[in-house]
């Protein structure tokens, strides 16, 4: 049986007010699995916990209650972190260093030498479409630039699984697309993303599936078109039908050369499910 590529059991996190004799519950009771050579999404709205449970997934936060595994091993590990790239929502760079400085330092970090770093950093810098800009220094670089940079630096190790935070924040609608590009691109090469994001057009179109937080409850998990499809009713697309099939259709189109294309449930958005889900969430409360 294949390993999942994250396991989170249960988990609860609460933080204490300040000042205050009452807790925070930022997350409550999370379940979910994120399959190898998957890309999930985690949605929610501003204080559902999204990057609460990314933190804790990646070792940057403890716990209060649960448990979450990467590749079966203890998150709370350091050696589970060793396939994992992290690209966090505002990354800090050394605006100093050039592109090519910044990818070389990391892949130092992560015990590249020689040629193998030198090698590993031109083929990112590819990936991400930044070799014309690999000797300018990162205090030139656009929003979008910074990002791409970011996520190459994530990718220095050869990682089986990615983290990212809010990859497309503040970045314009070219940069987005970009971007977008190369977390399908990860995912053809059999590389895990787990992603958090407020675009939902965009998660739509890459994520095989998603979970939608609110108030640090799960309230709606699965595969993106199994989510997005509207019971009770069904969709027929039809070949070559006459303007007589169409009217006398449920008697007909047994007895016609009519051709059934297709059969499916009619589908909403992901911005209509995220909008009912997080609108019908309990409310919040402290402890």
């Amino acid at each position: 049986m294949t390993e999942p590529a994250v396991t989170v059991q249960n988990l609860t996190k609460v933080f204490p007010i300040p000042f205050r004799r009452t807790k925070l519950v930022a997350v409550r009771g999370l379940n979910l699995e994120v399959a190898p050579g998957q890309v999930y999404g985690l949605l929610g709205p501003n204080g559902s916990g999204k990057s609460t449970t990314l933190k804790i997934i990646l070792g940057l936060v403890t716990a209060s209650a649960g448990t979450t595994k990467i590749f079966g091993r203890d998150s709370r590990e350091v050696g589970s972190r060793e396939a994992v790239g992290f690209l966090p929502e505002n990354p800090y760079f050394y605006k100093y260093l050039t592109g090519a400085e910044t990818l070389r330092f990391y892949g130092k970090l992560c015990g590249l030498r020689g040629k193998k770093l030198q090698a590993r950093t031109d083929e990112l810098l590819a990936l991400v479409s930044l070799e014309e800009a690999s000797d300018r220094r990162l205090g030139g670089y656009s929003k979008g630039m910074l990002q791409r940079i970011g996520l190459a630096q994530a990718l220095i190790q050869e990682p089986k699984l990615v983290v990212l935070d809010e990859p497309t924040a503040g970045v314009d609608p070219a940069g987005s697309r970009e971007i977008r590009d190369l977390i399908l691109d990860l995912k053809r090469r059999g590389i895990t993303v787990l992603l958090s994001s407020h675009l939902l057009a965009q998660v739509q179109e890459i994520c095989d599936r998603v979970g939608i937080l609110a108030n640090g409850v799960l309230v709606r998990e699965g595969r993106v078109e199994d989510l997005l499809a509207i019971e009770n009713q069904t969709e027929l697309i039809l070949e070559n039908a006459t303007p007589e099939v169409l009217g006398q259709i449920s008697a007909l189109l047994d007895q016609t050369k009519t051709r059934l294309v297709e059969q499916r449930r009619p589908q909403t958005t992901l911005e209509g499910l995220f909008l009912e889900a997080t609108k019908t969430s309990p409310a919040p409360r402290d402890s």
